[in-house]
């Protein structure tokens, strides 16, 4: 990276930043943690008072990859009638040799990108080979981003979807359409016993998929989840799977296993890093009937690792705006 303070803008993020480089940034960074090398600080987040947002920090330190710093900010349910994403944040990374703000990211884009990716990969390393149908639960900004990612990580024949709101599941079979799929809208239920492959992607306060209904072999990538009192699969099929997440200790406390951790149902052992899957520690899936969950609760070293790559690229490519010190 150049000298000086690097600016890039949302608008060149999605320029310079594709699928490929979040799935690459991802992945290195969960392997990263799951050796020691890279570690998350704890997370603020804070109803502020107003405007009915939620307000906050994720922040860490790869050493791996030397990325240093934060990403600020949170979610303005009254955005969307401003013209405005909900989601709203910037990455600030730091020079680890001497603390010096050396990128400010826009992470908007690169939010969706890196938790795209982190279902992406969990699917990479922990879905059936054989696994012909994708089905989609949520139909919001963020499911066209998991929709085309894991569309690039397995043959998938059909994609399966229900959101609490139907009128919003043209606009994930339009993407479906484009990427030569089939599109079915179905119930819960015939959702859990048909796909092979699922993704959570919801605000649900309570569980949206019971244990009984999913098929022997599926993999569940469960990516709403990322709040105390958040949840979206039963507790009882957290207690019969096989668990996996990005990082253990948001996983109990803020991700989907904090309510089976409080029912008794698992313990924290019960949960592997999916970087010691990625870093060969874990063999992942053991037999074509296990059924698989990543709990990805989104940590602060995959906003840095992919902001790095967004500020490296848009400074090779001469599309950042750079501002002496």
């Amino acid at each position: 990276m150049t000298n000086g303070l690097v600016i890039v803008s949302e608008e060149v993020c999605q320029q310079v930043v594709g699928r490929g480089d979040a799935f690459t940034a991802v992945e290195q960074v969960f392997a990263a943690m799951a050796r020691g090398d890279a570690y998350n600080f704890p997370v603020i987040r804070e109803a502020i008072g107003h405007a009915d947002a939620l307000y906050g920090f994720k922040s860490g330190f790869d050493r791996a990859g030397l990325a240093l710093g934060l990403k600020s900010g949170g979610y303005w349910p009254g955005n969307a009638d401003k013209g405005l994403t909900n989601h709203q944040s910037t990455v600030c990374l730091f020079d680890p040799d001497s603390g010096r703000l050396k990128a400010l990211v826009g992470g908007n884009y690169l939010t969706a990108l890196r938790t795209a990716a982190a279902s992406s990969v969990s699917i990479a390393h922990l879905a059936r080979r054989d696994a012909k149908v994708l089905g989609m639960v949520g139909a919001g900004h963020q499911s066209t981003f998991q929709l085309r990612a894991a569309a690039e990580q397995r043959a998938f024949e059909k994609v399966i979807a229900w959101n609490p709101h139907p009128e919003m599941l043209p606009k994930l079979g339009a993407v479906a359409a484009e990427l030569g799929l089939p599109f079915q809208a179905v119930e819960r239920e015939a959702l859990g016993a048909e796909a092979d492959v699922i993704i959570t992607i919801t605000s649900a306060f309570e569980p949206l998929l019971m244990a009984d209904w999913i098929k022997p072999g599926a993999h569940i990538a469960c990516m709403g989840t990322d709040t105390v009192g958040k949840q979206e699969l039963d507790p009882a099929l957290l207690a019969t799977a096989s668990l996996f997440t990005d990082e253990v200790a948001q996983s109990v406390n803020l991700g989907e296993a904090q309510h089976a951790i409080k029912s008794g149902l698992i313990v924290d052992a019960d949960i592997t890093p999916i970087g010691e899957v990625i870093n060969g520690a874990h063999p992942g899936r053991r037999s074509a009937d296990e059924i698989t969950i990543f709990d990805g609760t989104g940590v602060g070293l995959q906003d840095l690792a992919i902001a790095s790559v967004a500020a490296d690229l848009a400074a090779k490519r001469g599309a950042a705006t750079l501002v002496a010190l």
